[in-house]
């Protein structure tokens, strides 16, 4: 199995769910943005780091942080499928499915959350507070 790390957010949820996994894994990496330095979704996504092997004939377990509009998600998971893995799965730590504007079909999903932005656990305001052992709830004022 091939699972994909979309970072950075995801990091510290992959290699937990990495060690649990009893089955051989190659991990990749994915880097893609859709927010910028805001809290909520520019809309526009982009693919900052591919991955570095192809995924053709794998099963694929896409692992994510957050999935709030669906946008990225959508987005990412159509160009996955043209690359044309065996099977492909997404994950979740959290879920905000209130806010989604974009239809995407979660496998697994952590928990489900009310529509308030997030820090820790590798969840990120600005870069910053991803190294909180915990997840927390911000009031940001703009």
């Amino acid at each position: 199995m091939c699972l994909i790390c979309i970072l950075k957010g995801s990091a510290f949820f992959t290699c937990e769910l990495a060690k649990r996994i009893t089955s051989p894994v190659e991990i990749e990496f994915m880097s893609v943005s859709s927010y910028g330095g805001g809290t909520s979704s520019s809309g526009v996504v982009k693919i900052v780091q591919d991955l570095s092997t192809s995924i053709e004939g794998k099963n694929v377990l896409l692992i994510e942080d957050i999935i709030d509009s669906g946008r990225t998600l959508h987005y990412l998971i159509q160009n996955l499928k043209t690359r044309n893995p065996k099977s492909l799965k997404l994950c979740t730590l959290l879920d905000k499915p209130e806010r989604r504007v974009m239809e995407v079909n979660v496998d697994y999903v952590g928990f489900s959350i009310p529509d308030r932005f997030v820090v820790g656990y590798g969840l990120d305001y600005d870069q910053k507070y991803r190294n909180l052992p915990y997840i927390g709830f911000v009031e940001i004022e703009e």
